[in-house]
């Protein structure tokens, strides 16, 4: 490795080696490397070696480990990771994005830098062989207490497109009860209902910024997650078609190591068509119930800044708060 080319002219530990991801021994250290950031940028996630076995173990075109995650060493002893996958966006792009962790026993040395630019030679490369129309741009993010990695991404030319909230009730006392709007119904989901399901979800976020890899191959890896669990999930019919939902976890694992009891409204949709009445509202209702009957004691969600359809009025109107803040960055490919 060509140290200046790779950090841009910062200086990098001796014995500094970026290898592929070599398979399941990896993972125990990549969870430790992830969870060790996340603690001291106080982050309140966690990583699960389960669920990052699942996610390794089901490839997609636009994310394979074993082509997409990159593994820094120093004489021998991973100190930090990143991995990359590529999303044609709903603003008309193909993004090709990357995201990662310096355990923060090596931060400020050089290896953020490194790994930037790692990722920017490979997503070139990735992208010489895709033959599509898109413009192509290059994606990372980070939290409003990284600055470490604010700074890597600025000095490499990315400037910020966008904000995403973290968003809590911290309670599910008073849950008011709303009603499912006239026509429709709310019905338990089986199995062979999770395509139709993945689909309307997907639909649904078109005209939201962003995109998402929406492929069979990422239903599967979702579905095999132990977050995963389709009584949770809420979804409204209007006849046989789904007019929107709430797809709810419970991650018991993040939980335990955070001594919280916390539920994830882990994606809110509705449906063009079934919008502006109320929908979305009841179905958030009856998340937060069935979140409280599980035991849970606070819930959480994700959601754009510029929402589109609101959502960010609706979340605070059912009692949520804007807990951490995420900055979405861009660059020119």
């Amino acid at each position: 490795m060509d140290s200046r080319t790779a950090t841009h002219d910062r200086a990098v530990p001796a014995g500094l080696r970026l290898r592929p991801y070599a398979g399941e021994p990896d993972l125990a250290e990549i969870v430790r490397i992830e969870n060790a950031e996340a603690e001291a940028d106080r982050i309140p996630e966690r990583t699960a070696l389960d669920q990052l076995a699942v996610r390794f173990s089901h490839p997609s075109a636009s994310f394979d480990p074993r082509r997409d995650v990159t593994i820094a060493e120093v004489d021998g002893r991973p100190v930090a990771v990143t991995s990359r996958e590529w999303v044609d966006t709903t603003d008309g792009l193909r993004e090709y994005r990357f995201g990662g962790a310096v355990d923060p026993a090596w931060r400020g040395r050089g290896i953020g830098s490194a790994l930037e630019a790692e990722n920017e030679r490979l997503a070139r490369q990735l992208a010489a062989g895709h033959d599509v129309p898109n413009p192509r741009v290059l994606g990372s993010w980070s939290g409003d207490t990284q600055p470490a990695a604010a700074a890597v991404l600025t000095r490499a030319g990315f400037a910020p497109v966008r904000w995403f909230f973290d968003m809590t009730r911290p309670n599910l006392e008073d849950i008011p009860e709303v009603p499912v709007p006239d026509g429709l119904e709310v019905r338990p989901i089986t199995r062979d209902l999770t395509k139709q399901v993945w689909r309307a979800d997907s639909e649904a976020f078109r005209d939201h910024w962003g995109g998402f890899d929406d492929s069979d191959e990422r239903l599967e890896r979702w579905l095999a997650l132990p977050t995963t669990d389709l009584s949770l999930w809420i979804i409204a019919f209007d006849g046989d078609e789904v007019a929107g939902g709430v797809l709810n976890h419970i991650d018991s694992t993040e939980n335990e190591a955070l001594g919280m009891r916390r539920g994830w409204l882990g994606s809110v949709f509705t449906r063009r068509q079934w919008r502006r009445r109320g929908l979305a509202r009841a179905l958030i209702a009856r998340s937060l119930t069935a979140l409280r009957e599980r035991g849970m004691a606070e819930a959480s969600l994700g959601v754009d800044a510029d929402n589109p359809s609101g959502a960010l009025g609706l979340y605070e109107g059912l009692g949520f708060g804007v807990t951490y803040r995420f900055t979405a960055w861009r660059k020119a490919l």
